[in-house]
């Protein structure tokens, strides 16, 4: 299998994060619900992957590192948490459902909400701190953004939306899905009220895991409600950080997991993993961009004067990207993600709603032979087409 899907998961994991994951399963006990040996070693295991991220990601103290299930769950307990009736938010064109849908669920309570758009002449781009300015008004609560377009490769400047941000006294929520363990992300310097990931993409680790880093000061509201192993008798949760985020049982053998997959990444250098994926997006793009009858969208990776991730995608022809996705696997077990990509707003704006676009991820661990191999069967099916209606 030839596999250009890294945006939805990793399937490539270091060696250590299998092995990470078996140890915890078979000699964990519940970090926090016990005195004996199995629950100290699971609560210390937590605390030294806890403090490795807030290491990695320049969080304020590792207590302001909360694990969840996913960048789902961290970015519902950072928007709903954070904002309420009353209350103006400010997110953009190419954010994913996961911030999409929070933000209309509390428009229908109360909150507005502003989505900046690319401008009139249709330039595809990342929202700039001007086009910010323009909408941001007394009531701005929060500005939500993705770190990265999933679909397009686009990458937010979130240095400069922080430093505007900080200068209003807003709170900045970021959705790094698509960044975490790609590009350095540091949220202390660069003012982020909620960093919000996943482990399973670029930080090669297990599925069902996730992270919300605070910054300092910063106390959504909690959206779960139960056991901590501390305060008992209280009614209501904890302030202490992370109990009061982290109702019920830890997932322990995917923090384990995590864990070894980040010794990978420091290992191996951030800068590097990035680097090597980028050389191989730029390779198939401008072979892309040279079959006839292919639409390339969001631009060259390769463009110095924008940062961007290694994710090119594209259609061939009229046909629906789940059937160029089908014929792609079918012919060379080349393994791509067609459709909608849950970011709606992408598609209107591109006008591909009704087709999607098939998205080609890359990791280091693809080969320039991969690429070749992916160019000519493009190329085949274009020609099938006769060039296609683009």
């Amino acid at each position: 299998m030839i596999y250009f899907d890294q945006s939805a998961t990793s399937l490539w994991k270091p060696e250590g994060v299998a092995g990470a994951i078996q140890h915890a399963l078979q000699t964990g006990g519940n970090a926090g619900r016990g005195a004996h040996g199995a629950s100290l070693a699971s609560g210390r295991m937590d605390f030294k992957v806890r403090r490795q991220v807030a290491g990695f990601f320049g969080a304020p103290d590792p207590a302001h590192v909360i694990f969840t299930s996913g960048a789902t769950e961290s970015l519902n307990i950072a928007l709903f948490g954070l904002v309420e009736a009353g209350d103006h938010v400010v997110t953009t064109w190419l954010e994913h459902n996961s911030v999409l849908r929070p933000l209309y669920a509390l428009e229908d309570r109360g909150v507005a909400l502003s989505i900046v758009s690319p401008r009139t002449d249709r330039t595809v781009r990342p929202v700039s701190v001007e086009d910010l300015r323009a909408v941001v008004r007394p009531a701005t609560k929060v500005i939500a953004v993705t770190h990265a377009s999933n679909v397009l490769g686009l990458v937010h400047d979130i240095r400069a939306i922080g430093e505007f941000c900080a200068d209003r006294g807003i709170l900045l929520v970021v959705d790094a899905s698509q960044t975490a363990g790609l590009l350095p992300i540091n949220v202390a310097e660069t003012g982020i009220a909620c960093l919000c990931c996943s482990a399973h993409k670029s930080l090669l680790g297990p599925q069902g895991l996730g992270a919300m880093i605070l910054g300092r000061g910063v106390r959504p509201s909690p959206l779960l409600f139960g056991g901590t192993g501390a305060d008992s008798f209280a009614r209501s949760m904890p302030e202490s950080l992370p109990e009061r985020y982290e109702a019920g049982t830890l997932n322990t053998p995917g923090i384990a997991g995590l864990g070894a997959a980040m010794d990978y990444i420091e290992g191996y250098g951030i800068g590097n993993l990035h680097a090597e994926a980028m050389r191989l997006a730029e390779l198939f793009y401008q072979g892309a961009i040279a079959i006839p009858g292919l639409a390339v969208y969001g631009g060259d990776p390769g463009n110095s004067t924008q940062a961007r991730i290694p994710v090119v995608a594209l259609n061939v022809g009229d046909r629906g990207s789940g059937e160029v996705a089908d014929a792609l696997w079918q012919s060379a077990e080349i393994a791509v993600r067609p459709g909608a990509h849950c970011a709606p707003l992408v598609h209107k704006a591109l006008q591909t709603v009704s087709q999607g676009m098939v998205r080609f991820s890359f990791s280091h661990k693809n080969t320039e032979q991969e690429v070749g191999r992916a160019l000519r069967v493009l190329e085949e099916l274009a020609e099938e087409g006769h060039g296609g209606g683009r």
